[in-house]
């Protein structure tokens, strides 16, 4: 089952989320930001934007801050969704 992470009741009211999808097992540890029909990957390893399109700078700082505020969180639920692809890569 998906995750995801509650965000402020304004940016919800605008439409937006943070989720780590289901079926994401071979992908690299990321978290999704979706509004409307946009996705944007952040890799959970770097915390880098996976992805150039759509442009990262339409994420507003504050989906992005309140992310990041729970980062270890999203980390450790990354871990128990995919244990078999975990946080920390040992190759």
């Amino acid at each position: 089952m998906a995750f995801t992470l509650k965000l402020p009741a304004a940016l919800r009211k605008a439409g937006w989320k943070v989720k780590i999808r289901d079926k994401e097992r071979r992908e690299p540890p990321h978290v999704t930001i979706l509004r409307r029909t946009d996705a944007w990957r952040v890799n959970l390893r770097t915390g880098n934007f996976m992805d150039a399109s759509p442009d990262p700078s339409a994420v507003p700082d504050e989906v992005v801050n309140h992310m990041r505020s729970h980062w270890e969180r999203l980390c450790r639920k990354w871990d128990e969704m995919y244990p078999d692809n975990p946080m920390k890569n040992d190759d």
